[in-house]
């Protein structure tokens, strides 16, 4: 996967507006940041509860880390070239899910029943 995997399908999510971050290419949705490259080119970073990272840290570290930037914050990093599509997609999804205001999240629907 590389980042024009990300856009494609970020841009078709409800509301998506492509921006950057950090100097780097990134995705928000009204505002809100939910997913962006790297400055490392090869990874990419999204939101996701602690819970969540944690569990997926630990069952694929080759995919899923973390830097001490990311410790205190409800982020993780994703290397692009180690995750399936379909992995992708549903990380974009959650990230974009925790950003996004509930009237969107409601449309959400209508793009995972074309998918």
């Amino acid at each position: 996967m590389t980042f024009d995997t990300v856009r494609q399908i970020a841009q078709t999510l409800p509301g998506s507006e492509e921006s950057t971050s950090y100097g780097t290419p990134a995705f928000k949705v009204k505002g809100k940041l939910f997913a962006r490259q790297h400055q490392d080119g090869e990874s990419l970073v999204i939101s996701v509860d602690f819970e969540a990272r944690e569990e997926m840290i630990s069952a694929a570290p080759e995919k899923f880390f973390i830097t001490d930037h990311y410790l205190n914050y409800p982020w993780m990093l994703v290397r692009m070239s180690k995750v399936t599509p379909a992995e992708l997609r549903d990380l974009l999804i959650g990230s974009w899910r925790r950003a996004a205001p509930k009237s969107l999240i409601a449309s959400l629907h209508q793009f995972e029943s074309r998918s």
